[in-house]
């Protein structure tokens, strides 16, 4: 092999790994400030609470400010957007939970969605429902409370945590399963709800 060949192979094999050394010093520089994390529900809610502990977790790991931001309001709508016409620089990022996904359908003249605007990171948690009532209530088992409502339609508030939330479509669920006649009483969230059954009547 002459010197003039060798040379030239010693100077292709670092031209190719020049991409790889430059994703390395990029990726040692990310996050050279803090970072905003975005919350679709307002503080307090468990969205909120996992995303509180989260940005503590980042923090600590990225040597940067997690900067929590809550941005109620259009069923996580109005977060998305702002996620979305931030900058693409990975510095604003979303909790995202199943009402986006959800938004897909019910807000089809929507500029900006979940599946076309949005890059998943990582999955945090899985969530679970129950049905609770007041202990005054007097259905007691789930299909005393069935009954109730057939027996009773239209006298039965469902609360949820809002229009489009997972809670409130669940609920609708269980309308339209079951047959009941239940109104649905929308919250800014399911804090908002337990606040005002401490409230005397």
């Amino acid at each position: 092999m002459t010197i003039a060949r060798r040379k030239f192979l010693h100077l292709a094999a670092g031209a190719a790994g020049l991409p790889v050394l430059s994703q390395i010093t990029f990726a040692q520089a990310y996050p050279a400030r803090p970072l905003s994390l975005i919350v679709f529900v307002p503080a307090g809610g468990t969205p909120d609470i996992i995303a509180r502990l989260l940005g503590q977790a980042l923090s600590q790991r990225l040597g940067q400010p997690v900067v929590i931001d809550n941005r109620p309001g259009g069923g996580g709508n109005i977060a998305l957007q702002a996620v979305a016409r931030a900058p693409a620089d990975g510095y604003t990022l979303l909790m995202v939970a199943t009402p986006h996904a959800i938004n897909v359908t019910l807000y089809e003249k929507s500029t900006v969605t979940l599946t076309h605007d949005i890059a998943p990171v990582a999955g945090i948690n899985s969530d679970s429902f129950v049905l609770l009532v007041n202990p005054a209530f007097p259905a007691k088992t789930l299909a005393e409370f069935i009954a109730y409502g057939k027996a009773n339609p239209g006298k039965i508030n469902l609360a949820s945590a809002g229009t489009g939330n997972l809670t409130h479509l669940c609920g609708e669920l269980l309308r339209m399963t079951t047959g009941i006649d239940v109104v649905h009483v929308p919250y800014r969230s399911l804090w908002n709800w337990m606040e005002a059954q401490r409230k005397p009547a």
